[in-house]
């Protein structure tokens, strides 16, 4: 045999020789952290969906999940070949380092957003009122909630202006409670108003007789007796029962001859002597 051929094939087989089993075992180690990779994130699904978490969240930890596993598939692939590992951990810890600074914006909102969708202070269709806007809710991501106002009008909300604001979740009960302050002339009876109010109330279905409505003498204002009437209903009747039992109070008060005063003041003129 050729000479150079033979130098040539004593190098293949002692590359082979000192490379092969790594190479072999980089490739199996490639195939298990794929398939670690799949089973975790299914394994995470899994779990988060017997934990009734919102269906974006599920989605964001489990790749989460498998692309860190895949991470440490291939570091391990690495140092298989005598990369040193270590140094190639920290250059990724210092990339992901700056990137985060970078980002760190964006990366609020999505930890903001990872925190609405585990606790679920309000899930899409309820009406909230936060620091930052009031509307229905249409969408929640990771990075922003999307909603609209009562006129229709969209609004985007960076998930981390919703976290750090006090949320008022109107939809989160099944019923709600109306208040109305309504006062009457010192001169008219009593009784007779809050009677009044009362048969209003029990004329209107929607109004809840569990708890009980309350019509009560709440203060004495400084032109009107001031009468506090509470009255329980389903969430979705809220607006409509409140317009409409406004308007009912005005006209039963009337028929009754009861008067809503308005403020009034009364102003002595003193006349002072002419030198």
């Amino acid at each position: 045999m050729n000479p150079d051929i033979q130098q040539s094939w004593d190098q293949i087989i002692l590359i082979v020789s000192a490379y092969g089993l790594n190479v072999v075992a980089a490739i199996v180690i490639l195939i298990v952290g794929w398939i670690a990779a799949g089973w975790t994130a299914s394994l995470v699904i899994r779990g988060l969906t017997r934990a009734d978490v919102d269906l974006t969240l599920r989605g964001f930890l489990a790749s989460l999940a498998r692309y860190a596993v895949l991470a440490f598939t291939i570091i391990a692939v690495l140092s298989k070949f005598g990369v040193e590992t270590t140094s190639f951990a920290a250059v990724i810890g210092a990339l992901g380092l700056a990137i985060g600074f970078a980002l760190q914006g964006t990366l609020g909102h999505v930890a903001a957003g990872v925190m609405l969708l585990l606790f679920r202070p309000f899930k899409v269709g309820d009406f909230i009122e936060t620091g930052a806007a009031t509307g229905t809710v249409d969408r929640i991501t990771l990075v922003i909630t999307e909603m609209h106002t009562a006129d229709n009008v969209q609004l985007i909300v960076p998930n981390g202006a919703l976290w750090a604001s006090t949320i008022k979740n109107y939809s989160h009960h099944p019923t709600r409670r109306a208040d109305f302050l309504i006062g009457i002339g010192y001169g008219d009876d009593i009784d007779r108003a809050l009677a009044a109010l009362t048969a209003v109330i029990a004329a209107d279905p929607r109004a809840h007789t569990d708890p009980e409505p309350t019509v009560v003498v709440g203060a004495l204002g400084p032109s009107s007796v001031d009468l506090i009437v509470r009255v329980w209903c389903a969430a979705g009747d809220y607006w409509s029962l409140k317009y409409d039992l406004t308007r009912a109070f005005k006209e039963k008060l009337d028929r009754e001859g009861i008067e809503i005063p308005f403020p009034q003041r009364t102003v002595h003129l003193v006349e002072q002597a002419a030198d």
